[in-house]
Order: structure tokens, then C-alpha cells, then sequence
């Protein structure tokens, strides 16, 4: 409808113009032949009746009536609505309405006419001699054309008629008609091109915003699957916990307790062994003692086995306590320093990244210990933008390539990959950073 209207607005402001622009050129081009034909044929009839001017300043009564009766009973008058004579000092001596001889020079005509040309202009009806002109009520063309003496071509007198415009009318509106008709033809044609541009775009709207509805169906079914697989991995990270508590406790509960109760029968074996020295050989000194270290170190050995699958309760902790407890644990069993850098920390990370954090640190720290002697130890943790990231480094030898799969020295790459897998099962980022003689950088990135 824009494009109608627009297209309505431009096509009937340029046809107009162009339509007035023929229509102008037509009307003067078919006034001036029409009104040179009719002027040659008044020279015609009134040629005749005028050659008495020769030596006269006025037309006979014979004369006059002659060309009454030409107007009056000839085919002349459907056509020519007046006629008027002049002398061509500008005296009028003759008017089909009969008015007096008077005095008013047309100034440019005449002179025109007397130089033998033939003037054609739409009339003004502006003087008082108009009046049986005007009174006719329709637009008129006067012509002037000059009357010449037959023989010599001497202009005597200058013939004026007023002619009437209905045919040039009628070929106008004709004119106008077919601009019309072109204008709405061009109309229709430029609605239905257009139109069908329009059907073709709707259809790849419509096309579009199916393909759009089914991608958004998509990425919320992926955003569905991928909640649940974050839920999952979360979960399996609980469960996972639980169960090494669980481990944890059982040993703690089982061997444990009853390594304890051998070696408390082991010291009552010794106190007997000592109040009854005369049997001391049925039980060697040397066989008691042994056991009873076996059994120390055995109870040691599940007691920190125990200890390192347990978590404390770090659910009541915060982040950066739990940053200061892992490494002050880590500093009381390797008797090694540990250099912490906190900066701002959030309060209210899930439980699952608290675990994941925690096992991170405490298993870096440990690599840092067997395989760089605890040297340099430190661990930074910061939160910006909702990007926390935890870095554990030690200046040792490093790692040949940094990697997952790297081995140096002996060491193992489980732990490398438990940890990755343990991060990045969280949504997480692991990257090592390493090179030989250049220490270990460990570093975890979480977007929370």
C-alpha cells in the first residue's frame, strides 16, 4: 500500500506534467493550424466584399449585407461566432454585433498582421467592444489575417474572427483520457510486480521464522541437556565425595581399631614380659618389638589414608578458609611453607566447586612436594567478572612438555588427568604451564 500510494503520488505528478505539457502543445499547435485554415478560408469569402477599400474608407450597404447574409445563412456561424473588420490605421468598419464605427487599434496584431502574417491568440474579451463576445459565455480564439486587393496583394483592410474552441476541447480531453488510461495501466502493473515481490517475501518470512522457532526449540532442548549433564556431573562429584567419606570412615572404623587394639595387647604382652622375665623366652624381645612397630606404622599408614580421603567439613567453610586450611594441612605433614595470595573470593560457592577446588590444591601441592621438594610453594586464588581462578606453582625442575600426558622424573600422569577430568567436569578450564628448569604452574579457571 506504501508502494501504491508513493508510486500514485510520483506517476500523477509526472503524468500531469506531462499530460499538461501535450496538452499545452497540442492546443497551440492545433489553435495556430486551425486558425491559419480558418483564416484562409475568410480571406476567401471576405476577399471579395472588401476591394472597394481600394478608394473607399468604408463598406457599401451592399457590401455589408453580403456579409451579413454570410454569417447568417451559411455553415460559416458553426464555427465562427464573430467577425469584425479593420482599416489598418485601426479603425473598425465593420462587427457582426453592428457596433458604431469606433477607434480602438490592436495595437500588436495589426502591426503583426500588416506584415503579412496571420495571428491566432485565445481571446481576453477586456474591452468594452467584447460584450457580444463575452455574452456567448465559451472560450473563443481570435484570428487576425489580413485582406489583400486582388491582383497586387496590397493589404486593405485586416479581417478579425472569433472562432469557437469546442474541437480543440474535445481532443484535450481525448489527450487525457489516454494519459489516464496509461497512468492507471502503469499503476496495475507496477501493484501486481510488486504485489508478488511481496507474497515472495512473506512466504520467506514465514520460512524464516519457522527455521528461527525450530533453532530455538533446539538450543533449548541443548540448554535442557546440558543442565542436566552439569546437574549429573555435579552429583556424580557428591557421590564420588561421599563415597571416599565413607572409604574413610570404614577404614578409620575397621582396620584401624583393630590395629589399635593389637598393639594395646602388644603392650600388655610387654608389661607381662617384663613381670615375668623367667619366660621371656617364649616371646623374644627382639619379635615383640617388631610387631609392635609393624602394627604402629600399619596403624599410621590407614589413618592417613583415612585422613586424605575424608574431607573435613568444608561445607560450613568458606573459600578462602578452606584455601587456608588445605594448605595449612599441607604444611603440617611435609613440614614444608606454603605462600598464599587471596584476593577478593566469593562466599557462596557451590558445594561441588568447594570440593573440586579443595582436591585441586591439595593434589598440586602434593606433586609440588615429591616432585619439586616442596620448593617455592605457593597458591593464588582471585574472583573478577565472575571468573575465579585458582594457580598453585613451585620452582622446581618443571615438565618437559606441559600436558595431561607428561611424565618427568617418574612422575605419574594420573593425578594430572584426575584433575582435569575433576575440573573440566564442572564446566571448568585445566592448564599446565611448564618448562624445564622454569617450575610448574598449575592453574584452574571456573566461570561462575
Amino acid at each position: 500500500m506504501q508502494f501504491v500510494i508513493a508510486a500514485a503520488i510520483i506517476l500523477g505528478i509526472t503524468m500531469a506534467f506531462v499530460g499538461n505539457l501535450i496538452s499545452q502543445r497540442i492546443k497551440h499547435d492545433a489553435t495556430q493550424s486551425a486558425g491559419e485554415a480558418a483564416a484562409l478560408y475568410m480571406e476567401a469569402f471576405l476577399a471579395p466584399y472588401i476591394q472597394e477599400l481600394a478608394t473607399s474608407r468604408e463598406l457599401s450597404a451592399a457590401s455589408t449585407l453580403a456579409v451579413d447574409n454570410l454569417m447568417a445563412n451559411t455553415s460559416i456561424n458553426q464555427h465562427i461566432a464573430s467577425i469584425k473588420i479593420w482599416l489598418p490605421d485601426g479603425t473598425n468598419i465593420y462587427s457582426t454585433s453592428k457596433l458604431p464605427v469606433f477607434r480602438n487599434y490592436p495595437e500588436d496584431p495589426i502591426e503583426q498582421v500588416m506584415q503579412g502574417k496571420i495571428v491566432t491568440r485565445l481571446a481576453a474579451f477586456d474591452n468594452s467592444e467584447h460584450d457580444h463576445e463575452r455574452s456567448l459565455g465559451i472560450p473563443l480564439y481570435e484570428t487576425y489575417v489580413p485582406l489583400r486587393k486582388v491582383g497586387s496583394g496590397q493589404i486593405l483592410a485586416i479581417g478579425e474572427f472569433y472562432e469557437k474552441e469546442h474541437e480543440i476541447d474535445n481532443l484535450r480531453q481525448e489527450v487525457w483520457s489516454v494519459i489516464g488510461a496509461a497512468t492507471l495501466a502503469m499503476l496495475l502493473l507496477l501493484f501486481f510486480i510488486v504485489r508478488r515481490g511481496d507474497q515472495i517475501i512473506e512466504r520467506q518470512q514465514m520460512t524464516l521464522k519457522l527455521q528461527m522457532q525450530e533453532q530455538a526449540q533446539l538450543h533449548l532442548q541443548n540448554t535442557n541437556l546440558q543442565d542436566r549433564i552439569t546437574t549429573a556431573n555435579h552429583e556424580f562429584s557428591r557421590i564420588n565425595e561421599l563415597t571416599l567419606r565413607r572409604l574413610g570412615a570404614d577404614l578409620h572404623d575397621g582396620p584401624a581399631q583393630l590395629l589399635t587394639l593389637i598393639l594395646l595387647r602388644l603392650d600388655e604382652l610387654g608389661v607381662l614380659q617384663d613381670s615375668y622375665p623367667q619366660d621371656s623366652g617364649l616371646l623374644g624381645g627382639n619379635v615383640l618389638e617388631l610387631v609392635r612397630s609393624a602394627g604402629q606404622e600399619a596403624l599410621r599408614e590407614i589413618r592417613g589414608i583415612s585422613l586424605g580421603l575424608a574431607l573435613p567439613e568444608i561445607n560450613e567453610l568458606s573459600l578462602r578458609e578452606e584455601l587456608l586450611l588445605v594448605a595449612h594441612r599441607h604444611e603440617l605433614r611435609t613440614e614444608t611453607e606454603v605462600k598464599l595470595t587471596l584476593g577478593p573470593l566469593p562466599d557462596d560457592v557451590p558445594l561441588p566447586y568447594k570440593i573440586c577446588i579443595y582436591r585441586f590444591t591439595q593434589e598440586a601441592l602434593n606433586n609440588a612436594f615429591h616432585h619439586a621438594g616442596g620448593k617455592s610453594q605457593k597458591v593464588s586464588a582471585s574472583h573478577h567478572k565472575g571468573l575465579l581462578e585458582v594457580q598453585i606453582e613451585d620452582a622446581g625442575e618443571g615438565i618437559p612438555t606441559a600436558g595431561s600426558g607428561a611424565a618427568n622424573r617418574g612422575r605419574t600422569p594420573l593425578g594430572l588427568v584426575g584433575m582435569r577430568y575433576r575440573i573440566e567436569s564442572l564446566g571448568g578450564v585445566f592448564s599446565i604451564d611448564s618448562a624445564p628448569g622454569a617450575g610448574t604452574r598449575l592453574k584452574a579457571q571456573f566461570n561462575l
